[in-house]
């Protein structure tokens, strides 16, 4: 796994720049060549046959000539390449086996998988999708305008359309675990790449919430009608997906491609939400009358600095983790905290220092409460066969692959 930011074109010298990078991305794979032509000639109509084989090489196309970056033409062609497919994973049209799908990684450009089964296919088509969304919500996370004042605005829209498109990337993952995978034979399990293991893909869609989750506390942190109620729960809430993200990453081989990097992802996120969460719980806590409510409250603001700081150590490290990527200037609710929690810290432990002294029993850090989540991903639903499966239906031959392939051979030596 990679970082989307730093796609390139396939084929062409990588950019030497340092990307930089909002939403994690983990690496792109798409379409490799396939010969569609030759392989379903005789199986099902033409048309649907050029029809199939035009998309999928416009998606390759388009992707190597502009390394994964135009989002809005890469959509267009798999929305409608998808219907197409759709006729190909029906098991009436006894088909599923009968196309050998090759891809491969945008970054390396180096073939990872070929395999003869269309289940394959939608499984890396909607988990393409799901990296688009990913993708884009990270752009609009980065704001264009480079002015050289120093300040870095993103807008309120790019910010909620950057939600959006999070839980639609949540939603495609969902999918490909629960109506995907689960029906894939477990001889082609062993043989696609690790990417695409149950938990990697749990992983990636818990922590697409997470990071939608850290964008709304940010709206709060900005807020002034937001209480303290609510940051506090929206800070527990991102602490509790980036946890569970990385529950899912720290059971698998994480060894290979960039998994360690994005181990490192995960862990810099969780850290910067308890930090969060220990801040904004301690100030509910100051609130109260009693000698152990101040005393509570000190112990969750020198908890939340030392936890920052662990955190900025892991952004580091994140940073430095290959590839090499760049960390954005604090924005949203740790452009807030980065400053408050070691100011308020000091001031609370030399204000109640003389509790601290008497009530040495108490000293012990409380517990965050635990919340139901809010965020959940959006439901992503396949599209409808396309009509042209239907209209051809005489047309459509189950004649056994060993013999059409034989077939086809025989036609090429003629």
């Amino acid at each position: 796994m990679g970082c989307g930011a730093s796609m390139y074109p396939a084929g062409e010298r990588k950019n030497k720049s340092v990307p930089e990078v909002v939403v994690y991305v983990p690496s792109m794979r798409i379409p490799a060549q396939s010969d569609l032509q030759r392989t379903l000639r005789g199986l099902i109509p033409q048309d649907l046959v050029d029809r199939l084989a035009c998309l999928r090489n416009q998606i390759v196309l388009v992707a190597e000539d502009t390394g994964g970056s135009d989002v809005a033409e890469l959509r267009r062609a798999l929305d409608e390449y998808l219907p197409l497919l759709v006729g190909l994973t029906k098991k009436e049209h006894g088909l599923e086996g009968s196309v050998e799908f090759k891809w491969k990684n945008l970054e390396s450009g180096r073939q990872e998988n070929s395999v003869a089964n269309s289940l394959f296919e939608l499984l890396s088509v909607i988990h393409m999708i799901a990296m688009l969304n990913l993708s884009e919500a990270n752009r609009l996370m980065i704001p264009e305008d480079r002015s050289g004042s120093g300040i870095r605005v993103v807008s309120s829209d790019c910010k909620r359309e950057a939600v959006d498109l999070l839980l639609k990337a949540s939603g495609c993952l969902v999918f490909c675990v629960r109506e995907i995978l689960a029906h894939l034979p477990p001889d082609i399990k062993k043989t696609i790449s690790k990417d695409f293991q149950d938990g990697v893909l749990e992983a990636i869609s818990i922590q697409a919430l997470g990071q939608g989750t850290e964008i709304q506390l940010g709206f709060a942190v900005e807020s002034q009608k937001a209480s303290l109620s609510v940051k506090r729960r929206l800070a527990c809430e991102q602490m509790i997906y980036f946890g569970q993200a990385y529950h899912f990453l720290s059971e698998l081989d994480m060894s290979n491609g960039h998994g360690k990097k994005h181990l490192c992802f995960i862990k810099w996120k969780f850290l910067e939400a308890k930090a969060a969460a220990y801040y904004y719980h301690g100030l509910i806590l100051d609130k109260g009358t009693e000698p152990a409510c101040h005393v509570s409250a000190v112990c969750c603001f020198l908890a939340a600095g030392g936890i920052l700081s662990e955190s900025k150590k892991a952004c580091l490290t994140f940073s430095l983790a290959d590839p090499v990527t760049r960390s954005p200037p604090l924005w949203g609710a740790m452009k807030h905290l980065h400053q408050k929690i070691p100011e308020v810290a000091s001031r609370k432990s030399q204000m109640y220092g003389y509790l601290l002294e008497e009530e040495k029993a108490l000293q012990a850090l409380p517990d965050l409460p635990d919340f139901d989540l809010s965020l959940a991903p959006d439901d992503f639903v396949l599209p409808e066969i396309d009509p042209a499966w239907d209209r051809n239906k005489g047309g459509i031959h189950s004649q056994p692959l060993k013999e059409h392939l034989k077939d086809s051979e025989d036609e090429t030596e003629t």
